[in-house]
Parts: structure tokens; C-alpha cells; sequence
């Protein structure tokens, strides 16, 4: 019981100190309740001797109460909003999204049902790739985030052509709907996986992840000088620069709910082909 209490008191002062440079300057004080903050507080504390990859925050091949600092610092930081927020506005359809949609994850397999985002969602491209349950007046269905909606007011949603009859009547054209975003399913039992756009070199690259449970709303790699560097994003949905080298790298990834997680040994590969990671953001 005193070891427990003194180690808590441990983590507790931890929490308080300066950080190490590894951080980006937008990592801020955060809140202690979601994601993997309770996991790793349980590790640390010896409750369970079990941890999901990627909680190496910083990178130094430790994982310990600078880790849990850094998670809080970050989970503040880049909190878009509480899960299961309900999002409300009109639902149109239209006949694209599974090639050349503006989220540029083609091939999207057919057994997903697709859905464009109105402009002030998608954010520049951070909802793409979302999985959202989308509710009208006749149901509910899951739909993949694949494209934008330039014209469309916050809220809206643009369904596949098939899609819509099943929230709505298809006479009615346009509905009121509401949506929330959920885990991708093929994301609960496997990794993020990331594809390199054509033309990536150690000289210029772009980066785009996959497969992963949450959005993402930050990309970074780590430098050469032991600190993480954040990669700009494009409203194409990926994340380019022309500083990372040749790999292999190491890439910390933030959802929207401020869950980072330390994907290490990534390599540089051909360009179009997806590489399975070793990670994935918590429930």
C-alpha cells in the first residue's frame, strides 16, 4: 500500500514537471479520464503488467511517468471533441466516392456505404477516412468518410446514391439527419497501416494513414535531433514534407480525443502499397 501511494505521489509530480523537448509547442496540460491515461497510470502503479504498443511518447525506449505526462499534455492539445458528439444537418445523395473522392483511399471496398462531408467537418481532410453512424427518418447506417462537400453548411452529409433510401425516402431529396462518429470496424482487430503518395523519396514524401479507429488530427516524425516534427496536411488527406529522410521512422499519430500512440521502424516504401503498422488508438 505505501509503495503503491508513494509511486502515485510519483506520478502525480511527474505530471506537474516540465517536459522534455520531444513534445510539440501545442502540447498543453490536459485531463486525466480517456484512453490510454488510466492504462498506463495502471502499469505504472503495477495493477497490470499488460500495455498496448505504441505508449513511448517521447521515443526513448522507455515507457514510464514522462510517457504519462506527455499523454496528458497531448490529450488537451488536440481534443476536437467528446466522443459519441451528435452532429446535425441535411442529408443529400449523390452518385461518387468510391473513385477519386477527395479522401484519395481508393480502392474503397463495396461493401461500405460512402458519404461525402460538408467543408467545415472535413476540416482539411481531418475527418477523412471517418467512420460515422448516420440516422434519418426510415434507420441507420455506418458510412465511410471518402469525400468532400464544398457546398454544404455544418452538419451536412452527402450519401452514395443507394445509401439514402435507407435513412430517407429518396423523393424527399433532401432530409434532416444526424450523425456521430464510431470506431472503424476493420480497425477493432488490427493496426493502422499508412501509404506513401507517388513521387515519395528521402527527399520529399507524403505520408497518409489508414485504417485507423479515430481520426487523426496530428502526424509526426522523429527528428534527427531526438524531437518529433509535425508534418503539414493536405486537404487530399495527405500529410507531405520534404524533410524525414529515408526512414525507417518513427511516427507518433494523434486522434481527434487527444490519443497519441509511437509507431516505430516504419520503412520507406514503393508508393499506392499500404504498410501495416504496429499500432492503434485505443477504444
Amino acid at each position: 500500500m505505501m509503495k503503491n501511494r508513494a509511486l502515485a505521489l510519483l506520478l502525480a509530480a511527474a505530471c506537474m514537471m516540465p517536459m522534455p523537448l520531444h513534445s510539440s509547442a501545442a502540447d498543453a496540460a490536459a485531463d486525466t479520464d480517456a484512453g490510454n491515461i488510466p492504462v498506463l497510470q495502471d502499469f505504472l502503479l503495477g495493477r497490470t503488467d499488460t500495455l498496448p504498443n505504441g505508449l513511448d511518447l517521447n521515443a526513448d525506449d522507455e515507457i514510464d511517468v514522462f510517457d504519462l505526462a506527455l499523454m496528458k499534455r497531448i490529450k488537451k492539445a488536440d481534443t476536437l471533441e467528446p466522443k459519441s458528439t451528435v452532429h446535425t444537418g441535411d442529408a443529400t445523395f449523390y452518385g461518387g466516392g468510391y473513385v477519386g473522392g477527395c479522401a484519395m483511399l481508393d480502392p474503397v471496398p463495396r461493401d461500405y456505404w460512402i458519404v461525402a462531408m460538408n467543408y467545415y467537418d472535413w476540416n482539411n481532410s481531418q475527418l477523412a477516412g471517418a467512420y460515422l453512424e448516420v440516422t434519418g427518418e426510415l434507420g441507420t447506417i455506418h458510412m465511410l468518410v471518402t469525400d468532400e462537400l464544398p457546398e454544404g453548411k455544418k452538419g451536412d452529409l452527402d450519401l452514395y446514391t443507394d445509401a439514402f433510401p435507407l435513412i430517407a425516402p429518396v423523393e424527399k431529396g433532401r432530409v434532416p439527419c444526424s450523425w456521430h462518429i464510431v470506431p472503424r470496424d476493420t480497425a477493432l482487430d488490427a493496426p493502422v497501416s499508412y501509404r506513401y503518395k507517388e513521387g515519395s523519396t528521402e527527399f520529399w514524401c507524403g505520408v497518409q494513414i489508414r485504417n485507423h479507429k479515430w481520426p487523426v488530427t496530428k502526424f509526426e516524425y522523429l527528428g534527427d535531433d531526438g524531437k518529433f516534427v509535425e508534418v503539414p496536411r493536405r486537404n487530399y488527406n495527405y500529410f507531405e514534407t520534404m524533410k524525414m529522410g529515408a526512414g525507417p521512422f518513427t511516427f507518433r499519430l494523434t486522434d481527434i480525443y487527444g490519443n497519441a500512440v509511437v509507431d516505430k521502424n516504419v520503412p520507406l516504401i514503393e508508393p499506392d502499397v499500404d504498410f501495416e503498422g504496429t499500432v492503434q488508438f485505443p477504444d
